[in-house]
């Protein structure tokens, strides 16, 4: 999605305008958040290389802490890359019909985005529920609570759909 043009950005109000300017805040710090994440993945993966050829002992918690870690990530920068643009996106017809086609498919688009990110957000959030107050765990050798590993793709989920919204109200260039 494209940014504004100065004409569009001075005709909005203060609030939406604050609101657009703050998703664009979190999203590029959620960003960071996922990078460090997704560092974090890396190491550990790393060290159980090591820990498991060179020194030749067992592992128990370093792919199931790289799942969580990578997945997270990867919903957490969705946001970012959403605001940025850098979504994989076929624009072959909408550049061929332009004018009101292309605004509407625009919006269509941008409505179905938003309603699977509202809906993907709503369930997780349902499933970190249910993970926290059933004390559930991975079940897994290492067997941690499964809630925290759960949260990035409830927070993900949802700063996308925030995010959304403010690539709604910034509107198509």
């Amino acid at each position: 999605m494209a940014m504004a043009n100065p004409s569009t950005r001075s005709r909005r109000s203060p609030l939406i305008h604050g609101y657009i300017r703050l998703m664009d805040i979190i999203s590029r710090a959620s960003a960071y958040l996922a990078a460090v994440m997704f560092v974090a993945g890396v190491l550990a993966i790393c060290h159980m290389v090591f820990v498991r050829y060179v020194l030749g002992m067992s592992t128990s918690w370093q792919t199931e802490f790289t799942i969580f870690s990578v997945t997270g990530a990867m919903l957490m920068g969705s946001a970012y890359v959403l605001m940025t643009g850098g979504h994989v996106a076929i624009t072959l017809l909408p550049d061929l019909v332009g004018g009101i086609t292309r605004k509407a498919m625009y919006w269509v688009s941008s409505l179905f985005g938003f309603a699977f990110c509202a809906a993907l957000a709503y369930g997780s959030w349902i499933y970190v529920a249910e993970a926290f107050h059933g004390q559930w765990t991975t079940g897994t050798v290492w067997n941690p609570i499964l809630w925290p590993a759960l949260l990035p793709v409830s927070v993900g989920a949802t700063l996308l759909t925030l995010q959304y919204v403010a690539e709604m109200l910034r509107g198509e260039s």
